[in-house]
């Protein structure tokens, strides 16, 4: 039998895992300045990055995706509660928007902020276990 040589940890560099902290809140201000195609569309992929970046390897990653999740899931929940009483009068869809707006865009910015601030370290990914051998 040959003896493998052991493999060198795979590692998620720092500068990544900043990154995927802040894609979901970048995504909530966007969605939120341009509302019309965009929010649409963030709803949907939102669900996507949440799922990709949820149970990353760096915990800090997961934290703060699932914060902005929760922030933009809520206002999105009272959204489709209340415009349901809406119909197509146009200035109840603008107040709703800018109320939603100005929940989630500084928020946004403070964890962007946050995120920014805090001291990041290179993660390594643990290693699949063998079920067979």
């Amino acid at each position: 039998m040959s003896e493998e040589s052991p493999k060198a940890p795979r590692m998620v560099p720092a500068r990544s895992a900043r990154f995927a902290a802040k894609v979901f809140n970048y995504g909530n201000i966007i969605a939120m300045l341009l509302p019309v195609p965009l929010g649409i569309l963030w709803a949907g992929a939102s669900m996507l990055v949440y799922a990709l970046n949820r149970h990353h390897p760096n915990e800090r990653v997961g934290h703060y995706t699932q914060q902005a999740a929760y922030r933009l899931y809520s206002v999105l929940g009272v959204v489709v509660a209340a415009a349901t009483f809406f119909g197509t009068e146009p200035i109840l869809w603008l107040v709703t928007w800018a109320i939603c707006a100005s929940i989630l865009i500084p928020w946004s910015i403070i964890d962007l902020r946050r995120i920014g601030r805090e001291a990041w370290t290179d993660t390594e990914i643990p290693e699949a276990p063998a079920v067979y051998k």
